[in-house]
């Protein structure tokens, strides 16, 4: 069968994201399935992940494959000047897949190239997160029953946000999206992606608070505004707090309303927020094994 490498959301069509999710279901029924026997992935990560590399982790192992790699760029040859093309041609000999997260764009569409094996981006920089995307997909496909129609809010990070940007392109392909974007000036969607959606004739919406209208949302996807994407610790100071999800603001909600979060969380929900039956990011961040474990299996053709 053939390979293929995941590198951004727009690699896959709508049919490969249902099949994706099919084949999730099926691994959450069944989630030990030896389909990697006899192989390696190599899991590289230059830059800090505690779920996606733990949950690609744990797919690989639940798949009954063999793992290599890093967690910490300083402790490979990379901390002695190798370039990413050396490291990705010598592990790409080593190995069956790769799974790379990396802090600057377009690395991972660049190791796809250089690479002999098929790669799956595990974050670029603030551009994609492709994997994230997917179970993203999955949660809400369990948690509303559909892909169409629905109303997304988008709370946070809208710029430097890459799980966002994956998601809105993904949204596209189906039926009726509304997108609310919820952001400070600072950190608004950006110009690319409004365009894309015009483009599409898909209805999106800009506010700087969502109090008054979270009783519309059918999907609130909060955001960490995250540090590490600001070269101005005053800039991160100003925008760090501007939006904090609290338990009471739920009270007028939707019944099918669902609050996700890529996490780490900060402070940008509440804690007060975990026991109430909106909130779905655990059980989202779990999905992750699931969905992880489909997309490998579909870019090597195992399944």
């Amino acid at each position: 069968m053939t390979t293929k490498s995941l590198i951004s959301i727009t690699d896959f069509t709508k049919e490969e994201y249902l099949r994706i999710l099919e084949l999730a279901a099926d691994f959450e029924a069944n989630p030990n399935q030896e389909l990697l026997k006899g192989k390696v992935v190599a899991s590289l990560f230059f830059e800090p992940s505690t779920r996606t590399r733990l949950s690609f982790e744990t797919a690989i192992n639940r798949l009954g494959g063999r793992l290599i790699g890093f967690t910490d760029s300083s402790s490979s040859s990379v901390s002695k000047g190798e370039t990413l093309h050396d490291t990705i041609k010598m592990v790409s000999s080593y190995s069956d897949l790769i799974i790379m997260r990396h802090p600057i764009e377009g690395s991972a569409r660049y190791a796809s190239e250089v690479s002999s094996v098929p790669v799956i981006n595990a974050g670029d920089g603030s551009n994609q997160h492709p994997s994230q995307t997917l179970l993203d997909l999955y949660s809400i496909q369990k948690t509303q029953k559909t892909l169409d129609n629905l109303n997304l809010f988008l709370v946070g990070d809208l710029k430097y946000g890459r799980t966002v940007h994956s998601l809105l392109e993904a949204m596209s392909h189906f039926d009726n999206p509304i997108f609310n974007f919820v952001a400070p000036k600072e950190l608004s969607m950006p110009e690319v992606y409004k365009l894309y959606l015009k483009e599409k004739n898909i209805r999106y919406f800009e506010h700087r608070e969502f109090t008054d209208i979270i009783s519309e949302a059918d999907v609130m996807y909060m955001t960490r505004v995250q540090r590490e994407r600001f070269q101005d610790v005053l800039e991160y100071e100003k925008v760090k707090n501007v939006y904090i999800l609290k338990n009471e603001m739920l009270q007028n909600t939707k019944d099918n309303l669902r609050i996700l979060h890529p996490l780490p969380r900060v402070n940008e929900i509440a804690t007060d927020v975990d026991a109430n039956p909106k909130a779905y990011y655990f059980d989202q961040a779990k999905n992750g094994v699931y969905t992880r474990m489909a997309i490998i299996s579909h870019v090597l053709g195992l399944k």
